[in-house]
């Protein structure tokens, strides 16, 4: 069985989307333009880009649009030559882009067994849209055709009438309860990010116990709390923008590498260390599930967090391939890469104090014209 070596989070920045639900961060942030990107370069010099070699091994990259993923043409491509390098691929999907399922599924079954589907029930605008025996219909056929699968559900206020009906038909279309996803309030505003509820925190997690949701838990059980551990995101993983190249370390770096310009040269890595500067961390039921911090949640996995074991929502391929720990692939750091993060933390502050002296003179000039 095989072994990753790093993660990559990956920015497919398409802000289409056939759906309008009104947890959507982007709607929030009022950013859905209906946008699809133009790429900086091609999927096969992606591909190249992103090669076993440069990487160090095979890795695990997940693919996410602002909008729905797999409205773009291009996503098929780029999604067969990551794929083509070795890699595992995840697609973040509302579900409902049937042409692009159908293109997917035609990938040799050698490629199918590495592709993962994160598929979004946003049960409201399905039914709106009538939509939602498409929905369960493209789950089936990723399943049928080898391919592994996550169904989660963004739990909101506005579902609480529907959640037992919600359950019923999850239990019938597709074997088992979704998975619950912790929906967040943002503000473009303002750095605060909660829980979009009028509930408290321990009345949210009241109701979302009823779908025994490992990954619903682990979420709630991280929101909010600042990491303080020994954290190797920035080598171990990464954040990849595949309209641009642009690679940083982690949601808070401001330091950024275009990796596609010269697939030549190197990937310069380096581990956030003690220097996070997250309020805390985003989307930890992947980095901190795949062990960024090895000292935490030694017995959490990602497909752990993820699979319906009585549903066999993982092959057992994927399922051998996502309980895998980071660490047990990589080496932790001695006393020399430790002084290059400090190095590099240095370098984000001199960064965040000129962003501040451009918002200062940003800031003086608006207020000299009014």
């Amino acid at each position: 069985m095989e072994e990753i070596k790093r993660f990559f989070e990956c920015l497919l920045p398409v802000t289409a989307c056939n759906l309008k639900c009104s947890y959507c961060y982007i709607i929030q942030r009022d950013n859905r333009n209906m946008k699809i990107p133009e790429l900086k370069y091609s999927p096969e010099r992606i591909g190249a880009g992103l090669s076993q070699e440069r990487l160090g091994g095979i890795c695990y990259l997940s693919i996410c649009g602002e909008g729905e993923t797999l409205i773009p043409e291009e996503i098929v491509h780029i999604t067969y030559e990551i794929l083509k390098q070795g890699h595992y691929v995840n697609l973040t999907t509302n579900g409902t882009i049937t042409k692009r399922f159908d293109e997917l599924m035609k990938l040799p079954i050698e490629y199918k067994e590495r592709l993962h589907f994160a598929f979004s029930l946003h049960y409201l605008e399905l039914k709106r849209t009538e939509k939602l025996n498409e929905f369960y219909s493209n789950v089936r056929k990723v399943k049928e055709n080898g391919c592994s699968f996550l169904v989660q559900l963004n739990l909101c206020d506005e579902y609480e009438p529907y959640l037992d009906e919600i359950s019923e038909i999850c239990k019938k279309e597709i074997g088992a309860l979704p998975q619950l996803a912790a929906t967040r309030k943002e503000n473009n505003l303002s750095n605060d990010i909660e829980l979009m509820t009028s509930h408290t925190a321990e009345e949210y997690l009241e109701i979302g116990k009823k779908f025994d949701s490992p990954l619903f838990d682990f979420t709630m059980k991280n929101f909010g709390k600042k990491q303080i551990g020994y954290c190797y995101a920035g080598d171990w993983s990464g954040q990849l923008n595949l309209a641009t190249g642009k690679f940083s370390r982690c949601y808070a770096s401001r330091i950024k590498q275009d990796i596609f310009a010269d697939i030549s040269k190197p990937i310069d890595f380096c581990a956030i260390g003690s220097h996070c500067r997250s309020l805390f961390c985003m989307n930890s039921s992947h980095f901190l599930a795949l062990g960024m911090i090895p000292t935490q949640y030694k017995d959490i996995t990602y497909a752990g967090l993820r699979n319906r074991d009585e549903a066999h929502w993982y092959s057992d391929k994927m399922n051998h391939t996502l309980r895998i720990k980071l660490q047990h692939n990589n080496p932790e750091y001695d006393l020399k890469m430790k002084l290059k993060t400090e190095l590099y933390a240095i370098a984000e502050a001199s960064l965040d104090i000129a962003y501040k002296m451009k918002w200062l003179l940003r800031k003086g000039n608006n207020d000299a014209k009014r």
